[in-house]
């Protein structure tokens, strides 16, 4: 799946990639109305990723039914939307105004953007918040529901939990590590929120470990993500657990990754004869093996 914010709408790149190839498109985050985010600079690149304080700009849900979402249908794509809020009251109604349009194929509640003072992470750093979100949800609509869990927690697997418990068909995970980068000459933040989000290879092995620990904790599919950049890193997040995965930042490097990615896998199955990838999904072996008799 193309991951928020690294794929805008979908539109962006429908002429350079078959948006019906990819598993999902995952919208840039919608609020109820228009966003403007925040001023710039708000992206850095940083040695193993980037950092960024888009603010979660977008255009509305409204806006997004009516001018993306009949081009995202004409493209065949599948589409996950991205669900943001202020207030429980919001994601409510965004996520019923997604539900009565044609070609939305779920939900992803992002309660974990680590870039804005109201709403989100609020709800994702709290377990009761978690549990009240996606309840709220679960009752305005039948489409799946999946809350995106923030990694800026001690213990994500209970938030996975919490998320299960209260209706969730499954989490996505992780989102961005909250970080800052100075310029040390002038010594001031080298973005204008002072802090954003770390995403990239930088984050990838911590990312792993927290989807292995949900994949203990949850019955319900799991989507990955964090610093995905080639095959290899796509099935190291499916063997810890991911039923699916999640490409954002390496999408920034190379728009072209999609196939690439795909004909890794095919590779790696072949090569090992494995018949399906989803046969590889939390086969990790984490037990030592037994000493052999001198």
């Amino acid at each position: 799946m193309a991951a928020s914010g690294c794929f805008g709408y979908g539109v962006e790149y429908a002429d350079v990639v078959d948006l019906s190839s990819l598993g999902a498109v995952v919208t840039k985050g919608l609020f109820l109305n228009a966003r403007e985010g925040h001023p710039a600079p708000r992206i850095v690149e940083t040695p193993a990723g980037m950092l960024n304080a888009i603010g979660l700009q977008g255009i509305g849900a409204r806006r997004f039914v009516d001018e993306k979402l009949p081009e995202l249908r004409a493209r065949r794509a599948t589409v996950i939307v991205n669900v943001c809020g202020t207030t429980i009251d919001e994601y409510v109604e965004v996520s019923r105004i997604l539900s009565d349009a044609e070609g939305v194929a779920a939900i992803e509640l992002n309660i974990s953007c680590p870039n804005i003072k109201e709403g989100g992470i609020q709800f994702g750093c709290s377990l009761p918040g978690t549990a009240a979100v996606v309840s709220a949800v679960r009752k305005v609509t039948r489409l799946p529901i999946m809350p995106k869990l923030t990694p800026n927690v001690t213990d994500v697997a209970s938030f996975a939990r919490a998320a299960e418990d209260a209706g969730a068909d499954a989490v996505s995970l992780v989102n961005t590590f909250l970080a800052m980068v100075i310029d040390v000459e002038s010594r001031r933040p080298k973005i204008s929120n002072v802090v954003g989000g770390l995403s990239g290879p930088a984050i990838r092995p911590i990312a792993v470990r927290m989807v292995h620990e949900c994949r203990q904790a949850v019955k319900i599919p799991i989507v990955g993500m964090g610093g995905i950049a080639n095959a290899r890193d796509v099935l190291e997040f499916m063997i810890a657990g991911a039923n699916a995965v999640q490409v954002g930042t390496a999408n920034f490097v190379d728009p072209f990754i999609w196939s690439k990615l795909l004909d890794g896998i095919g590779d790696y199955l072949e090569r090992h004869q494995i018949a399906r990838v989803a046969d590889l999904v939390g086969t990790v072996e984490t037990r030592q093996a037994a000493h052999e008799p001198m």
